[in-house]
């Protein structure tokens, strides 16, 4: 029954049953009908019954409406009727406007009126300040007035700040003034500290303080201890003090199963 289903040329309908015969027909109709409403040279028309015909051009008509709408090269406006070719041309005409404002598809200046044109002329300025202040798309720094222009350089200058105090690649420290080369110190000093406390690879010890070094150096000196005395984590016996030796209990023997 599965290659009668599926179409294929193994399919020998003389041994269904007709309730498999049945759902053979049923599962054909249905292909068929999948057939038509996508377009595939399979379909055949003349196997639909009357509501399924009616059903098939609804869905064509409607898909057709939906393609002009939206500007697809699949729609055919010979079908449209005239309200449905007005709301085409409504809606043509705000994605053009709309493609205009954001620089993005093709933009037809030749039926824009006035407003329009002066409305698209400030969107595509203040997209170039947006895009300028923010480092990304097509900034063009031509354009900007010496306000903008001002404004531009102060974003520059915050972001690259930013990227410094963060230790990011973007940094170009020869564009930091004397107070923010000092604030970057600072990060980057007290960003060091916190990662030879938490024992990151990125820990610089020469970079520590006298006051920071020796306080690592006591916090793990009580870690080690406390590592041999609950004999867990890493102990160094070499390390410990007279007294904190004789405090450790030997370790006991691991049990065999």
């Amino acid at each position: 029954m599965l290659a009668c289903k599926k179409g294929w040329t193994s399919c020998d309908r003389s041994v269904l049953t007709p309730a498999e015969a049945t759902e053979v027909a049923r599962a054909e109709r249905v292909s068929n009908m999948w057939n038509c409403r996508n377009g595939v040279d399979s379909c055949d028309r003349s196997k639909m019954t009357e509501a399924e015909a009616i059903g098939l051009a609804v869905d064509l008509y409607d898909r057709n409406v939906l393609s002009c709408l939206r500007g697809s090269a699949s729609c055919d406006r010979t079908r449209l009727t005239g309200p449905e070719a007005a709301e085409v041309a409504v809606a043509e005409r705000q994605r053009n406007l709309s493609d205009c404002g954001d620089g993005i598809g093709p933009c037809d200046t030749s039926t824009l009126t006035g407003v329009e044109t002066a409305a698209i002329a400030l969107a595509r300025r203040q997209r170039n300040v947006s895009d300028c202040r923010a480092g990304i798309g097509d900034c063009d720094q031509s354009r900007l007035t010496r306000s903008e222009s001002s404004q531009v350089k102060a974003a520059d200058r915050e972001r690259n700040f930013t990227a410094c105090r963060n230790g990011w690649a973007e940094c170009d420290v020869s564009k930091l003034t004397g107070p923010e080369e000092t604030a970057v110190r600072v990060a980057v000093h007290q960003r060091n500290a916190a990662d030879c406390k938490d024992g990151r690879d990125t820990c610089d010890h020469s970079l520590l303080s006298r006051s920071e070094a020796e306080g690592l150096a006591t916090a793990e000196r009580a870690r080690n201890y406390q590592a041999c005395l609950t004999h867990r984590g890493y102990c160094d016996l070499s390390r410990l003090t007279a007294s904190q030796a004789s405090a450790i209990a030997p370790q006991p023997a691991p049990t065999r199963p």
